[in-house]
């Protein structure tokens, strides 16, 4: 009886394995397949950044965190801490800065707005460009 379970185990196994062809090809399908999901995505990211640069949205998170973090003490009815008042100071003027870049020649912001200006069918006039000026003067 023990050769016989010893021969059908033996057999089972002759039966799942398979040559090392089909691991191969195994293999070069699901690789085929992540790059091109991987290629999927990195060609919506590229998109993405043609409107807004990944640099740019995820500072604006940030800065809108922050911002949140103030609410919430005033919320509480609490002042928010200096600390805190100064991080968003911070943060205006960065947000600045990243603006100014993103609206020269060749930024983003810049390209886009060129391409709206465009449209005649606007409702609003795009062809003017920001002006960065400090406040009171």
């Amino acid at each position: 009886m023990t050769e016989d379970l010893k021969a059908k185990a033996e057999a089972l196994k002759a039966s799942v394995v398979h040559d090392e062809v089909t691991y191969l090809k195994r293999i070069s399908d699901r690789l085929e397949k992540i790059e091109n999901a991987l290629s999927m995505v990195t060609n919506y990211m590229a998109n993405a950044e043609q409107e807004v640069s990944e640099k740019m949205r995820r500072f604006i998170m940030y800065m809108h965190d922050v911002h949140d973090i103030v609410y919430m003490y005033e919320e509480r009815g609490l002042p928010p801490p200096n600390y805190l008042m100064r991080e968003m100071e911070r943060c205006d003027d960065r947000l600045r800065q990243l603006l100014q870049e993103e609206h020269t020649d060749g930024g983003t912001f810049e390209k886009v707005r060129r391409e709206m200006a465009a449209d005649p069918e606007n409702k609003w006039d795009h062809s003017r460009e920001l002006t960065f000026k400090p406040q009171g003067l």
